[in-house]
């Protein structure tokens, strides 16, 4: 697709990527983005940049992805359509990419009852399979969803977000490929710690072919504690903690720090295991608030130093490795 981006570039050079993300802070404070950021750089091959996740309001992703690029991060804009209707979509992918921002997460977005303004009025006009399809038509077609012609495309490498362990099980991977038939060119999934049933969605992705049309990247998130994984096993939607992770957090001693400690100790384990697993090309790491972890996670799985790569030479029709 040749959008320039650094991801991009990772992936066609055929390395095993590293995704991160960060969310921004509740204010108009800069130095907290770049505060997180600088933890992440050199750590990561691109750095998702949240859009007011769980419906609360935050700096916008827009402003955000535009700082950490300053830093020397390639930057993933996540975009929900919750709280904007086709016609702002349109135009903060343009704008974003008029920033220099290379890459967006297309997503449906929290629903606003979960946040910090319940009496907000949802949008919803699109979905996010529509949203991947429209943004692949501006990048590829150089047309609006009106069928006017764009002054210069968005050459973004278009993601989308993937849950393998949502119900009904059986219909996950057929989701999967409408968001790649819409045109996605990578996919992060939600944090995984059944690996059994991970590796079963794995098998139906790789049996339909999935794999070689999409690049993958395996959701992973750290715990920090008993306390956090057991209300991500009762109260997170979507989430599938098994039993033997929770009894292994629960038996961790009470010294400061220990559940942490195993926490990485799992996550690390977890990598090395998605590693091996046909289809998956990369890992995302989703250390909330916690991106200090990031940096430990990439080291203990062997991922450290990330590749070399000259993302020009990608949007030029070449890959050029220096790793």
């Amino acid at each position: 697709m040749k959008s320039g981006s650094n991801l991009e570039a990772v992936l066609a050079a055929g390395h095993f990527a590293v995704t991160s993300e960060c969310g921004p802070p509740r204010g108009a404070d800069v130095e907290a983005v770049k505060k997180k950021a600088e933890l992440l750089r050199g750590h990561v091959d691109a750095c998702n940049i949240t859009d007011n996740q769980t419906s609360v309001v935050r700096m916008s992703s827009i402003a955000a992805c535009s700082i950490i690029r300053e830093m020397g991060l390639d930057a993933v804009m996540q975009m929900v359509c919750r709280d904007r209707n086709r016609i702002a979509l349109q135009s903060d992918i343009l704008g974003g990419y008029a920033l220099g921002i290379k890459n967006v997460l297309c997503l449906s977005g929290d629903h606003q009852t979960f946040g910090d303004h319940k009496q907000a009025k949802n949008v919803f006009d699109i979905d996010s399979i529509q949203l991947v399809r429209m943004v692949k038509r501006m990048r590829d077609e150089g047309k609006l969803l009106g069928g006017d012609d764009l002054q210069g495309r968005p050459r973004m490498l278009v993601g989308a977000a993937a849950n393998p362990f949502a119900d009904p099980f059986a219909i996950r991977a057929r989701r999967l490929k409408k968001k790649i038939d819409a045109g996605a060119d990578f996919i992060q999934t939600q944090c995984i710690y059944n690996i059994p049933k991970f590796k079963e969605w794995m098998k139906q992705v790789v049996d339909m072919g999935l794999h070689e049309r999409t690049a993958i990247l395996a959701g992973v998130t750290p715990l920090k504690s008993y306390k956090m994984a057991s209300y991500m096993a009762t109260s997170v939607a979507g989430m599938d903690i098994p039993a033997d992770v929770l009894e292994r957090m629960k038996n961790v001693p009470k010294d400061k720090g220990a559940g942490a400690a195993e926490g990485i100790k799992i996550a690390i384990e977890t990598i090395e295991q998605l590693k091996e697993i046909q289809g998956v090309r990369g890992v995302h790491l989703m250390a909330i608030e916690w991106e200090k972890a990031v940096k430990e996670l990439v080291k203990g799985a062997g991922l450290h130093p990330r590749p070399m790569v000259e993302a020009h030479d990608v949007a030029n029709g070449e890959v050029k490795d220096n790793g």
